[in-house]
């Protein structure tokens, strides 16, 4: 059985969407690195009756129950108050949460306000966990066999108490199995079709090891999960099946875990000794975005012209005026000359581009709204790929890029 955690969030301000709840979010994968599986996550407002209905359905899921949010001074904070009232206890002031306050005052420079001073006060169930980073201590419970944890809910401050202070306890307090996770990246391949080709490798999984499809723009990611108590024997375990998908889709599979697309375009060049450069229309320096966003790109990346217009095409990137008149600035043949004009232009090894219709409007019959030509000039010669993307301008932007990176990858492999 594994031992399990909801997270509750409290805040108006986050179900108004005026803030985005990353806490939850990190919580949920340190929780996972050492084992807890979070079954549920909850968000609520700062209401009473919601914050007490919610302790008590959380109580009896989950073994552990942890909360961030409401525990400021001012009278909209009710996490605390509910949480005495949940255990039927008073609260009074803490010594120790006290003297952290006072000190952390003084060393600002700030005057300690009786309503400052509020927060020193706890419910008399708890253990206070020292918050070295701000002003709300957090709170550690254990009653009817279930762990509740209060946390401020500013980021900074509760990855400090979740890392020095409550990880550690729930490590003492629990036995705790090993959760394993490999995510393999596809890319080239929908969700469906890539389905149907492993369905073999997929109806021989051990039951002991669970699949699941992540598909996100332009790649699916397969995440393997299993647990145990013997780490290295569930890494074999998974790896082994691991070669058993690549011979079924083997020529999809570009990298692991964090692994992007970028980074390992970038590694097979570093490995080759080999350059690139871009030369980007409708992506408008997207391309160049991903690519430069690995550190250490500068070893193999050279440049960009962003040739938004078919003047620049024409002066910097040497597509000729003839090709932009006959067959438009959204061609095969204006992809081309683009990716070998910059190769030329810039000295490199390899050049990448991208010319199409973004949108939402400029489309035509012949050139439709997320029609857009990829290609990369090498020593050996020039390869284009038309894409037929949506109507979406951004995700045009940013499928185009990663579907210009996912060409080039094919390529290097293919060539290797």
């Amino acid at each position: 059985m594994h031992t399990t955690a909801h997270i509750i969030t409290i805040g108006d301000e986050i179900l108004y969407g005026q803030i985005l709840d990353t806490n939850a979010q990190w919580m949920s994968k340190e929780l996972d690195t050492i084992g807890v599986k979070v079954t549920q996550r909850l968000t609520i407002g700062d209401v009473k009756e919601e914050i007490l209905a919610t302790l008590k359905y959380s109580e009896e899921r989950a073994d552990i129950v942890l909360i961030t949010g409401g525990l400021g001074p001012t009278e909209d904070d009710l996490t605390k108050p509910c949480l005495a009232e949940y255990f039927g206890v008073n609260t009074k002031l803490n010594e120790e949460a006290l003297t952290h306050l006072a000190a952390l005052f003084k060393r600002f420079k700030f005057k300690l306000t009786p309503t400052n001073k509020l927060q020193a006060f706890l419910p008399t169930n708890c253990t206070m966990l020292p918050n070295e980073l701000g002003t709300a201590p957090g709170m550690w419970f254990y009653e009817n066999n279930t762990v509740f944890v209060s946390m401020p809910g500013v980021p900074f401050e509760m990855k400090g108490l979740m890392t020095n202070s409550i990880i550690p306890k729930l490590k003492e307090q629990f036995d705790l199995p090993v959760i394993f996770h490999k995510v393999i990246k596809t890319i080239g391949i929908g969700e469906s079709w890539l389905a149907d080709k492993i369905k073999p490798w997929t109806d021989a999984l051990p039951e002991s090891i669970s699949l699941a499809y992540l598909p996100s723009l332009r790649e699916v990611k397969l995440r393997l999960t299993t647990s145990g108590n013997d780490l290295e024997a569930l890494q074999n375990a998974v790896n082994q099946q691991i070669e058993h998908l690549k011979e079924y889709a083997g020529k999809y599979i570009y990298g692991y875990n964090s692994d992007s697309i970028q980074s390992v375009v970038g590694q097979l060049l570093t490995s080759k000794n080999e350059t690139i450069a871009t030369a980007e229309s409708c992506t408008g320096g997207h391309l160049a975005h991903l690519i430069t966003s690995i550190p250490g790109s500068s070893a193999y990346y050279k440049g960009s012209v962003i040739s938004y217009t078919n003047e620049v095409k024409n002066k910097e990137l040497g597509v000729k005026s003839e090709t932009l008149k006959k067959y438009g600035a959204v061609s095969k043949q204006t992809a081309i000359e683009m990716a070998e004009g910059i190769r030329t232009k810039l000295g490199t090894t390899y050049g990448l581009s991208t010319t199409g219709v973004a949108g939402p409007d400029g489309g035509t019959d012949k050139t439709p709204v997320g029609a857009v030509w990829i290609a990369l000039a090498t020593p050996t010669g020039t390869q284009a790929k038309l894409l037929s993307l949506a109507k979406d301008r951004m995700l045009n932007i940013e499928a185009s890029s990663k579907s210009a990176l996912a060409f080039a990858w094919q390529t290097f492999v293919q060539n290797t």
